[in-house]
């Protein structure tokens, strides 16, 4: 077969490179197009390889990566593993198959140094999320967290943390009929003023105890401001005044219920532990850090390390919240955090005097409702 003159001198001009060495195998080609598919392979395999250890990692320890993956690609346990080891690349459906159900950003596996961060918003595709649902999908968050082996949160108080409202049922009903006619506007409750008698929500209470025992079984530092509980205060004092409550006996329950709430919370500070009202002392009870900062004021932020992966979770929407286990983005918010820890008081444990300046002040804007 006759090669016209210049094809061959193409060819010959390709495969005749330079020798090249193959540094991290300690190969060597002297054909420069060989050299470039050789490191071609291997970059992907490294990728794939990269990929692969990012997912184990923020999968439970108790989760198998092989069975997952079998399912989810509804392919044999070989043919996962030829992948594992790189044997055979992953098809771009697989990836994106994989990114959805994982929430994995493959801008953060591959490690791409750009200005974007990646966040995950788990209620975005509804639009009117029943409050009931929204508290379940809080409790499976939870239930996920403490299946990690190792877990701490970090939270920067702007309001009462969430759990806190839970522990009564007077004022987890009065919060919970709020943020369902206020806050997600529900026409069923538009023209409704709060009575506990009409809206106990009993099955919300039940919701929000089994998230408190769950948050109870994280180590946790909590950063506050004299001013977290501000925003709990002006809405029983905007609801009083609107003439909001059904009855004035349903305004006085509701504040005895957040001065109880204050109550239990010193206690569980002065103890240095978290508990739930009247658990008993064998129970286990998860360490809590509490700090007052008088200046700054947070933002509801939550952090948390899950086996020493890092997470942030940042609320918008009142209730809503993004996710990120962006690495760069973690980095500087952790950062802040304990910036700002180093700048607080430690009440918890320890710090009696200002531990009872603390309380004292959150009780007397408590009964000043009164007035």
């Amino acid at each position: 077969m006759y090669i016209p003159r210049k094809w061959y001198e193409l060819v010959f001009n390709l495969l005749s490179g330079r020798f090249r060495e193959a540094k991290n195998r300690k190969l060597s080609f002297r054909c420069y197009g060989f050299s470039v598919i050789f490191h071609s392979t291997m970059q992907a395999n490294e990728l794939q390889q990269q990929f692969f250890n990012h997912l184990k990692s923020v999968l439970p320890p108790h989760i198998s990566m092989v069975d997952e993956l079998t399912e989810l690609l509804n392919i044999s346990y070989d043919s996962v593993y030829r992948r594992i080891r790189g044997e055979k690349p992953l098809a771009l459906n697989e990836i994106r198959q994989i990114c959805e159900h994982y929430h994995i950003s493959l801008d953060q596996v591959l490690q791409l140094q750009t200005d974007t961060v990646v966040f995950r918003a788990p209620d975005i595709n509804h639009d009117s999320l029943p409050f009931e649902d929204y508290l379940k999908g809080m409790l499976a968050l939870l239930k996920h967290f403490n299946s990690f082996r190792q877990k701490k949160m970090l939270y920067f108080c702007k309001d009462m943390t969430f759990f806190h409202f839970f522990l009564f049922p007077e004022f987890a009903a009065f919060k919970t009929f709020f943020w369902i006619k206020t806050i997600q506007n529900d026409p069923a409750y538009s023209q409704k003023s709060f009575s506990l008698s009409e809206f106990p929500l009993e099955e919300c209470f039940s919701i929000g105890q089994q998230i408190i025992s769950e948050y109870n079984l994280i180590p946790s530092v909590e950063l506050w401001n004299f001013e977290s509980i501000n925003s709990s205060i002006s809405q029983i004092q905007f609801y009083r005044d609107s003439g909001m409550f059904a009855r004035k006996e349903d305004f006085e329950v509701v504040v005895n219920s957040l001065e109880k709430t204050l109550d239990h919370l010193k206690l569980e500070t002065e103890k240095g532990f978290k508990f739930m009202p009247g658990q008993s002392e064998v129970a286990y009870r998860a360490s809590l850090q509490f700090y007052v900062n008088e200046v700054v004021l947070g933002s509801n932020t939550i952090l948390l390390e899950l086996d020493n992966i890092r997470h942030s979770f940042v609320t918008y929407n009142v209730l809503s919240y993004l996710i990120s286990k962006d690495i760069r983005f973690n980095e500087k918010s952790f950062t802040n955090f304990n910036t700002i820890l180093s700048r607080s008081i430690l009440i918890s444990g320890t710090g009696e005097r200002e531990r009872n300046k603390f309380f004292r002040s959150l009780k007397e804007r408590v009964q000043n409702l009164r007035t």
